[in-house]
């Protein structure tokens, strides 16, 4: 016979089961949005004659716009609910997807992404707040973050073969159109969710602006000179209005009563390292999956299809190294598990760096994809959990959005830093620029920085991160 707490227990794991499928699928729908695209760019990039250097806003756009606003959604999420911002996110998402499949040209496909990546940044920062409120820390958090973790990683599977699939055997955009009918389920199953509780303040709308626009300005000029040379003044005044913007926003988040970024969240090491290491990661991770996508459709000459096939491995070294690091975060210091995670992602950077033109498939690029992906996996996991830590209820939101906003920014940043180092690489072969034996110098350039890059990850990671512990009892640290 059950009993009232027996019968109340299950009420409560159905309760939170719903609650999380909820949450996770839309974490898919983001990430898969992440990386479905990338298989479509050869295609699109033929429809509507895109140059090499353009191409990448298709991505861009999105990831760019997800990371700049993610803290602006977070903390309207902690004013006016999560739930509710939740939901209002969800639809513009799924109307932008529309619009993207409609496109007439690249323009309009742009302008589509961005309004997707504003949609990813109201759902994204309540999605992961709702798990920090709605589950005890502890084992039951722990798996929660895993199985949101993992659905991460089956949000960049699904990406790369739907990717393939719908690009091979329809057309490159229905990979927009498959966001519809997911968006329309997880919007219905919002009724699972809670509000929790509301911050009170109001919106830094200034401090929002002035941080967007600083992003932008700075991934801009990162793009514009590697198109157009490091002297040239449009470039300049980007990298000029990049600094300008990001002193304003620092001034404005010091002065005002109800900051978008309370600056004592970044006074804490322990976070501050855990951001400033996922932005390093969050770099690697969009730049070589960008630049791979490339390198198997124009120099090996796989077809979309199997170029999502293909990279599967991605997919299943991020979710490997995501379960070793969730298996071991409760027992020994994030440090141990994210320093080495960096260092095995930075040796397997340095092993595409050594691709060449009829470098083999099995024996070269998918070891050494895992590899990469391992690495950077088993650092996502440890740095999310220790972000988060010591950050009472109210500001979960902020909290966590910081932790989604550096790998998106970081990945906007890659995408651009990886781009305009194989774009001048290529462009300075000469004769041989267009050739895939120039092609692929170009992308192993971005490749070798990539690798030193995440050596340089991990060295800023072992200066900054020390706790012992990823999660600790709700403290606000002010």
């Amino acid at each position: 016979m059950s009993t009232p707490s027996s019968v109340q227990s299950s009420s409560h794991r159905r309760g939170t089961g719903l609650a999380l499928l909820v949450i996770a699928t839309a974490q898919l729908m983001l990430v898969l949005d992440d990386t479905i695209a990338n298989i479509a760019l050869p295609s699109i990039q033929r429809e509507f004659g895109v140059s090499a250097s353009v191409l990448p806003w298709i991505i861009n756009a999105y990831v760019l716009a997800f990371g700049s606003l993610l803290l602006f959604g977070g903390r309207v999420g902690d004013l006016y609910g999560r739930r509710r911002v939740f939901r209002f996110g969800l639809i513009l998402f799924t109307l932008a997807s529309l619009l993207g499949g409609l496109g007439p040209n690249a323009e309009m496909l742009i302008v589509a992404r961005g309004l997707q990546g504003i949609g990813a940044a109201l759902v994204a920062p309540n999605a992961l707040a709702l798990i920090a409120t709605t589950f005890p820390m502890g084992k039951e958090r722990n798996s929660a973050m895993a199985v949101y973790g993992a659905m991460s990683a089956l949000g960049i599977t699904i990406g790369v073969l739907l990717g393939g699939v719908l690009t091979g055997l329809l057309n490159w955009r229905w990979v927009f159109f498959i966001n519809i009918p997911i968006g329309l389920t997880v919007l219905a199953g919002t009724k699972a969710l809670v509000e929790g509780q509301r911050n009170t303040g109001r919106l830094d709308t200034p401090g929002a602006l002035a941080g967007t626009g600083a992003m932008v300005a700075l991934t801009y000029g990162i793009t514009r000179g590697g198109d157009h040379g490091w002297s040239d003044g449009v470039t300049a005044g980007a990298f000029i209005l990049a600094a300008v913007l990001l002193i304003v926003f620092v001034a404005v988040q010091s002065r005002s009563q109800h900051p978008i970024l309370p600056l004592w969240l970044l006074r804490e090491r322990n976070r501050a390292g855990s951001y400033a290491t996922m932005l390093f990661a969050g770099a690697g991770l969009m730049g070589t999956f960008y630049l791979l996508t490339l390198y198997m459709q124009q120099v090996l000459q796989f077809s979309p299809i199997r170029t999502g096939l293909a990279a599967l491995p991605f997919s299943v070294g991020i979710i490997f190294g995501a379960v070793v690091s969730t298996k071991l975060v409760d027992q020994i210091a994030p440090r141990l598990i994210a320093g080495p995670g960096l260092l095995i992602a930075a040796a397997g950077m340095y092993w595409l760096s050594a691709l060449a033109v009829d470098s083999s498939y099995l024996w070269h690029v998918m070891p050494a994809v895992f590899i990469t992906s391992f690495g950077l996996g088993m650092t996502a996991v440890s740095m999310t959990l220790t972000a988060v830590h010591k950050v009472a209820e109210e500001f979960a939101g902020v909290a966590s959005a910081l932790i989604n906003m550096s790998q998106q920014l970081g990945a906007a940043l890659g995408l651009a830093l990886f781009t305009t180092i194989s774009v001048s690489v290529t462009g300075d072969s000469g004769a041989m620029a267009n050739t895939a034996d120039a092609i692929t110098k170009g992308y192993t350039a971005a490749f070798g920085v990539g690798a030193g890059m995440l050596l340089l990850a991990a060295f800023v990671m072992a200066l900054t991160v020390n706790t012992k512990q990823t999660q600790q009892a709700h403290a606000v640290l002010v």
